[in-house]
């Protein structure tokens, strides 16, 4: 009989290499599985002119598009999610275990602090790289977009809006993501510990803690999330208010002026019920890619 593998156990300095491709192999999968929630969430933010934009919950949402646009709009820009998230995710979970290391997350104790540095680091990063690829992602997902080609989109945007158009949310993800991700692993590694003490293999441990840390991180977060939708569909807006949003305060300025502080929980349910199971997923399929790609 072979000998168990004893996963807790397993170096936690592995090579850069092997968190990279799976953090990449990670990523792709979370993204893909949890696509058609994400998209419900990303027309729920929009400002919509149209009625048959304005959706009134999760459930609404998916009968009228897949009534009246087909199960293929739910899916719509899957595929820059697919391009984008796995170097995304390679850069993010490579950076976050050599930074973890460096900072003296692998040491005895909770090291928070080292593990939220290590996650803040891993999203400045990877955000990036990804940028890009989630602005034409939700380009695509919004109601009656014009794009069915990551590639026609890319060219489309870039000679119409140039290359702001790609990074004009960079600074509100950033300011959206690092929170997120320092709230994430910092919930998800102590959620670790305390549900498996002993470090003994438990894939179900991953599970939970990865998604009571998404969930959290995704509730947290949403009045950014909010702000950072608009700007990046802000070039498929009839407003030419919308149109014109410079950044992240006036994106804010706008959401409280039109919606009130509600406006700043748009899309929250979807985006906590995109986040809990795909993190937990994510983490899971995270996890297990390591020894899986150690064991070759």
């Amino acid at each position: 009989m072979a000998e168990e593998v004893d996963y807790e156990a397993l170096p936690s300095n592995a090579s850069l290499g092997v968190n990279m491709l799976a953090g990449a192999l990670a990523g792709i999968t979370e993204h893909a599985v949890m696509f058609p929630i994400d998209s419900i969430k990303t027309r729920m933010q929009v400002f919509a002119t149209s009625p048959a934009a304005v959706y009134t919950g999760i459930g609404n949402a998916f009968t009228r598009i897949s009534s009246t646009e087909g199960m293929r709009a739910l899916w719509r820009g899957v595929s820059s999610v697919i391009l984008g998230a796995g170097p995304a995710h390679a850069v993010h979970f490579g950076t976050y275990e050599a930074m973890k290391e460096l900072a003296g997350g692998n040491a005895a104790g909770n090291q928070w602090l080292a593990t939220s540095l290590a996650g803040a680091s891993a999203t400045i990063a990877s955000d990036a790289l990804m940028n890009p690829f989630d602005v034409i992602k939700q380009r695509m997902q919004v109601h009656q977009s014009e794009f069915r080609s990551v590639f026609t989109a890319l060219r489309v945007v870039y000679q119409k809006e140039g290359l702001a158009a790609f990074y004009v949310s960079y600074p509100t993800t950033l300011t959206m993501s690092v929170p997120f991700t320092a709230v994430q692993f910092t919930v998800y590694e102590h959620m670790k510990k305390l549900l498996n003490p002993s470090g003994d293999y438990s894939p179900v441990t991953h599970m939970i803690a990865g998604g009571m840390a998404g969930g959290v991180a995704a509730g947290v977060t949403t009045p950014l999330d909010v702000a950072k939708t608009l700007l990046q569909t802000r070039g498929t807006s009839h407003d030419p208010e919308i149109r014109r949003v410079g950044g992240m305060v006036d994106a804010l300025r706008i959401i409280w002026r039109r919606d009130g502080i509600k406006g700043f929980g748009r899309g929250m349910s979807p985006r906590v019920l995109t986040h809990m199971p795909s993190n937990a997923l994510c983490w899971l399929s995270y996890e297990f890619f390591k020894v899986a790609i150690r064991e070759q």
